[in-house]
């Protein structure tokens, strides 16, 4: 049994150490890749495939994030005479924290597992050796466009839910629930701060390379045959899962504090 949890535990580390080598050289070939034009056509064609057709998918989570909100919360302030203040708890949830999060959580499941299948799919059948037999690198040619498309594409994904959540949100209170619209985005603008829409679209950054990183590397790594691919894209959804939770975890505390640092009366209103 000892023996057994030393193993498992050395695996851990080894299999941590490749993850660091692969972000490692991942990184480099996205700097080399910036300042190369002629490499930018495979990052257009990557930034349509995981940008331009997530669009509707997150859009739809956005909306149904803020109406859900909408519906959950107006019981509770209409209780204490507050339903004016709806689209405050509304907004600021959808942009600080639920339309970056599950934006991100929808990112992983279409687009993480589609990397994911795919180089593992050119792994099993030796594509990717095939290009390192060629003289070209495979991490450049293959993984920094699919990563520098995930970086900047995933922020402006989370727009599109901020906006959305806001729009479902005002649907709900407004058209079902017969709220005041002028006070709904009167207390809406009082209170939701620029800080609240810049802290969830800046989390976007780390969660896209979360994302992109974890299911490179899970395609590139994964075992031979049909089950090592679905095995692969399995991981890789959960990896980018609890990856996103964490990071959010670390960011909340963290952006919290500086916010509390600089702005010390603000945060008490």
């Amino acid at each position: 049994m000892i023996l057994a949890f030393f193993n498992k535990w050395t695996q851990g580390i080894n299999n941590l150490g490749r993850f660091s080598r692969f972000i490692f050289a991942a990184s480099k070939c996205m700097i080399a890749t910036s300042f190369q034009p002629k490499t930018y056509p495979l990052i257009w064609t990557q930034m349509n495939t995981i940008g331009v057709k997530s669009v509707p998918v997150v859009m739809a989570t956005g909306a149904f994030v803020g109406m859900i909100l909408a519906v959950q919360a107006y019981g509770q302030l209409a209780a204490m005479g507050l339903e004016e203040r709806l689209g405050v708890l509304i907004n600021i949830a959808v942009v600080k924290e639920l339309g970056p999060v599950l934006a991100a959580v929808m990112l992983a499941g279409r687009v993480g597992g589609a990397l994911t299948a795919e180089l593992g799919t050119m792994n099993v059948t030796e594509q990717i050796a095939a290009v390192e037999s060629m003289g070209t690198d495979p991490v450049k040619y293959l993984v920094a466009p699919r990563v520098l498309s995930c970086l900047l594409l995933t922020p402006a994904l989370i727009v599109y839910a901020d906006l959305l959540g806001i729009l479902g949100g005002y649907f709900v209170s407004v058209i079902q629930f017969k709220i005041n619209s002028g006070a709904y985005w009167d207390f809406s603008a009082m209170h939701v701060e620029f800080w609240d829409i810049g802290t969830g679209i800046f989390k976007g950054v780390f969660f896209g390379g979360a994302i992109a990183m974890i299911s490179c590397y899970k395609g590139f790594t994964c075992r031979e045959g049909a089950q090592g691919v679905g095995e692969a894209c399995t991981e890789a959804f959960v990896g980018c899962f609890i990856s996103i939770l964490a990071l959010n975890y670390v960011f909340a505390v963290t952006l919290d504090a500086i916010y509390k640092t600089f702005w010390p009366l603000r945060s008490l209103i």
